[in-house]
């Protein structure tokens, strides 16, 4: 790839983020979320799409197709009525790489509890969230332990459980979180702008190996580890081209290196 000046790289980034939407979607876990009308179901439909969103693409797909036959028309009313005790078993034939049945029904009794204590994801999200932060780390790591204390009712312990629930201060780039908040976050053809009580230039971009390899080549960061670090850098240097709304070419990027597009 040739070396782009400042505004060669936005014109490349903005064409690519209209080139990718809605019509572009597949195959990727957000197209589960527009199945739903409802705002909490495309809230549940959200967390439980990015939670499995790790792996092969077509894994992925696979487990989610299977995970939403099981959850039928409405995920909030499936999990409003959800209680781990009697309903777990309903899971035996669905693992996914590091989670096994088990994980995924403790997943469940989380939504499940926070829902029936916070009345949404949104709501529990918020008793952490700060406008004054520079971005969403300190809520989303908040965020995050609460939900795998809920989990942890169910007496599941496992390395699959803890690694649904990552951490910012341990140095996770948090993918699947930081994909759930742009999902809910921001607003256009792909994304939902259903918590718009946050902004989107707290948002940090999800990242991946697609995004950490061509955010490499395209000196958006120094950096050769993925890490909440690079997510950050990666963040902070797509501010540049848009600092209202950095996260927006995530889906772009992504979705070139997964499919082997030149960018």
């Amino acid at each position: 790839m040739p070396m782009l000046n400042k505004l060669q790289l936005k014109n490349k980034l903005e064409y690519h983020y209209r080139a990718f939407g809605k019509s572009r979607i597949s195959p990727d876990p957000l197209e589960f979320l527009h199945r739903f009308d409802n705002w909490k179901d495309i809230e549940a439909a959200g967390f439980i799409s990015s939670t499995l969103a790790y792996g092969n693409i077509k894994q992925i797909i696979k487990t989610l197709d299977k995970l939403f036959k099981i959850i039928g028309g409405s995920p909030y009313e499936f999990i409003s009525c959800y209680n781990y005790s009697k309903d777990h078993k309903i899971f035996k034939d669905i693992k996914h790489r590091f989670f096994s049945d088990l994980d995924i029904a403790a997943l469940f009794e989380s939504l499940s509890l926070s829902y029936k204590h916070y009345g949404s994801l949104k709501y529990l999200y918020l008793l952490y969230y700060f406008e004054g932060e520079s971005n969403i780390k300190n809520s989303l790591s908040l965020f995050s332990q609460h939900l795998l204390e809920l989990a942890s009712t169910t007496g599941v312990e496992s390395r699959g459980l803890k690694f649904m629930f990552p951490d910012p201060y341990k140095g996770s780039a948090c993918k699947r979180l930081n994909l759930f908040m742009r999902w809910m976050v921001r607003k256009d053809e792909l994304d939902f702008g259903i918590w718009n009580e946050i902004e989107k230039n707290k948002l940090v971009i999800p990242v991946d190996t697609h995004i950490a390899k061509i955010c490499c080549i395209l000196k958006l960061t120094r950096l050769k580890n993925v890490s909440w670090k690079m997510a950050e850098e990666i963040t902070a240097n797509l501010k540049s081209f848009d600092p209202a709304d950095p996260v927006k070419y995530d889906f772009a990027i992504c979705h070139i290196g997964m499919r082997k597009l030149q960018f």
